[in-house]
């Protein structure tokens, strides 16, 4: 069985099982406290019967109304032991519901073009890629050497889907807005 509830402070005293996986983009504590502070229906943790942390996602809303007010995934990430259980996905599925309460038009996410497992279950859930962001993510030795995908799904609102209408040519990370 697992709980789902909102994030609160404490959570960050015991979060390391998920955070220290290699996968896992990691942020200093004030990055966390910051979005707890500004979008806490959007900050949500998975937990077993015993307390432990089996994952989290934490997103904001951000963008200019009206289309292109949207949820964004900051991050989503499950502790090996428990993936394959759909913790993911249903944790993706709350940031969703929020965002549409919210009357976004869209949940955008960035991952990296060599994730293959996560690109495919995002798939699954329904994003395609809308671009390709050149040298997003960052190499340990600090070189922007990593390409990102920019995932969407359209929500309800977006009733003719040009908010996940694919672009053509890749991006840089400072060409994002």
């Amino acid at each position: 069985m697992t709980f789902y509830r909102p994030f609160t402070c404490f959570d960050l005293l015991k979060f390391n099982n998920v955070n220290l996986d290699p996968l896992t983009e990691t942020y200093g504590l004030s990055f966390y406290l910051q979005y707890l502070a500004k979008w806490p229906e959007f900050f949500t943790i998975a937990e077993s019967p015993s307390g432990e942390t089996m994952g989290y996602i934490m997103g904001k809303v951000e963008g200019r109304q009206p289309e292109e007010w949207h949820g964004h995934v900051t991050a989503v990430t499950v502790a090996p032991e428990y993936r394959r259980l759909g913790l993911a996905a249903e944790l993706m599925r709350r940031l969703e519901e929020v965002s549409e309460q919210k009357q976004g038009y869209f949940v955008d996410l960035f991952v990296r073009k060599s994730n293959e497992i996560a690109v495919g279950m995002y798939k699954r859930l329904g994003y395609s890629v809308y671009r390709t962001v050149i040298g997003y993510y960052s190499s340990p030795g600090g070189d922007r050497d990593e390409d990102a995908f920019d995932m969407r799904k359209a929500l309800s609102r977006d009733i003719f889907k040009k908010s996940i209408i694919p672009l053509k040519e890749p991006v840089k990370p400072e060409d994002l807005e």
